[in-house]
């Protein structure tokens, strides 16, 4: 900034707001004063989010001057954090990990990586982190080629009303200062005023935090330390005895004074006070005589109403031996500044955890932790959260019917062979097993083939004598059941395959079928044969 200083009015210095994701109302949002000119009149800033990897939050060249050469009277802009290029963290609290060749500046998304804590699997906008407003509190012109008034460098304090150096850890969290109370004292001696604050976190309880109550010195209205007629006076000295130890009597205090009036006056400020004191109100044979009341106890509450005591002993038991019956002990109400809401303070969400499944639709969950005292209010935010997954797809096994059974001999002598096959009810998907063999061939013999010219004669005279033994046999089944009644057999299906061996199926259904039970052989028949038996 000093290299160009002559192009700069206003540097704003920034007190650390840490850590990043502190809940906007733990601390009050820091503010600045500064100066703009007509030369002057584009504001830029940028902070660092901490900790972070190089995330940053800000605004570049923002023109406060207008078109028509007023000046702007507020301005509110939400800010998206921004990578700076130098580390390739993902979280907040990513191991440092430079970015080797250095990138560009850049605005993070909502789908930079699935751990980021801003990372949305639909590609939404990305979260905003930040707002800055700007607004004018005074001018000194009307317009923005007002000469401005000779200055060199203005440098803005974030916090003005705090001067003295704040040495508070910031693993502490505390409220903001409560206003301070009246002084202690309604004249020109010297007195003190108290403020509080509340302690609503410790993040790192291994690092002590400094005390909630903070005094100062002061002085009655219209008295100054300045004022050269002021007399400086000591703290009053403890109360003296009540002058009497039965009834009612007085009691007195000193002070002295410390320095006199530097214009050489007298001092007119009174250096001893007397205030009436009773001791054993009831002064006969049968009271007992006790001290004075001892200093009050604190407060009981650290805000709002509570209850504070205050203690006395028995000097003196009744002299007729009767039981004392003074109180020993008094106590009252004592009011402390009002007790404001205690934000939950809660520690990022952990990282997902793996889907429940290995394959297919699961669950997967993250949790984070309550890190605000118990003591200190109860906490509604939901600590886990649970989200579906999707893994790929599980892979599915080829599934086949049964085999069926055994087709006829292909011959009607000599060497053949028969066929049965199963059929495909599942096809194998995503990876897997593939589907076996769904047409096996067995060999079978049939009777020796008869050589010579009567060959062809006898296989007719033999199919036509097994065509008549089917029919009687048929015959006698009408006779035994003459209740089930058969239909003719239906035509030959098509051939399972055109070549190397198929199966042809036809069907005799029952025509008419008996209720009752003892039927039992009264069913539908099937019958196979092999077809297309030639190579392919």
């Amino acid at each position: 900034v000093s290299s160009q200083s002559d192009e700069v009015l206003t540097v704003i210095k920034a007190k650390a707001q840490w850590p990043a994701w502190q809940p906007l109302n733990v601390r009050a949002a820091p503010s600045a004063e500064f100066s703009v000119d007509r030369h002057r009149h584009l504001m830029s800033f940028l902070t660092m989010l901490g900790p972070s990897p190089d995330w940053n939050v800000g605004l570049s060249a923002e023109d406060l001057c207008t078109k028509d050469c007023g000046w702007v009277q507020k301005v509110v802009q939400d800010l998206i954090p921004w990578d700076a290029g130098t580390d390739s963290g993902v979280t907040y609290e990513s191991p440092n990990k430079p970015t080797v060749p250095q990138e560009k500046i850049r605005p993070l998304t909502s789908l930079d990586h699935p751990q980021s804590p801003f990372y949305d699997p639909e590609g939404g906008s990305i979260k905003l982190v930040a707002r800055v407003v700007i607004e004018r509190i005074a001018r000194k012109g009307e317009q923005c080629n007002i000469v401005p008034d000779n200055i060199d460098d203005i440098v803005a304090d974030l916090a003005p009303e705090e001067k003295e150096e704040d040495d508070t850890p910031e693993t502490c969290i505390y409220s903001n200062w409560s206003p301070w109370s009246a002084c202690s004292s309604s004249t020109c001696e010297k007195g003190k005023r108290m403020r509080q604050r509340m302690l609503k976190a410790q993040l790192d309880l291994s690092v002590p935090c400094p005390d909630t109550q903070d005094f100062q010195p002061c002085m009655g209205p219209g008295c100054s330390d300045e004022d050269g007629s002021t007399c400086m006076m000591s703290d009053w000295i403890t109360w003296s005895p009540c002058s009497v130890s039965c009834g009612m009597g007085t009691r007195s205090r000193e002070r002295y004074v410390k320095q006199f009036p530097e214009d050489g006056s007298m001092c007119k400020v009174p250096t001893e006070e007397t205030e009436k004191c009773i001791v054993n109100e009831e002064c006969s044979p049968s009271s007992c005589l006790v001290t004075e009341w001892g200093e009050w106890d604190e407060c009981s509450a650290s805000c709002g109403t509570g209850m504070k005591r205050r203690h006395r002993m028995i000097k003196m038991t009744p002299a007729d031996g009767s039981m004392c019956k003074a109180e020993t002990t008094e106590a009252e109400k004592c009011m402390m500044p009002e007790c404001h809401t205690i934000p939950c303070l809660l520690s990022p969400w952990s990282e997902w955890s793996d889907c429940s499944v290995t394959c297919g639709k699961g669950m997967r969950t993250r949790q984070r932790m309550l890190k605000s005292a118990a003591e200190l209010g109860d906490c509604n935010e939901e600590l886990e959260q649970a989200e579906k997954c999707m893994l790929p797809e599980c892979p599915i096994d080829c599934e086949l019917t049964e085999w069926s059974q055994w087709s006829e001999c292909n011959t009607s002598c000599g060497k053949g062979h028969m066929i049965r096959t199963r059929m495909i009810k599942i096809e194998p998907q995503f990876g897997g097993i593939a589907c076996p063999e769904t047409v096996q061939r067995t060999k079978c013999r049939v009777r020796k083939c008869l050589r010579g010219p009567g060959m062809e004669k006898r296989r007719w005279k033999e199919a036509r004598e097994k065509r008549r033994s089917e029919q009687a046999k048929k015959n006698i089944d009408s006779e035994q059941y003459p209740v089930c009644r058969l239909k003719p057999w239906t035509a030959w299906t098509e051939c399972s395959t055109l070549c190397g061996g198929g199966i042809q199926e036809r069907y005799m259904m029952v025509k008419k079928r008996s209720k009752s039970t003892q039927f039992t052989s009264c069913k539908d028949k099937k019958e196979l044969r092999a077809c297309n038996v030639h190579p392919c």
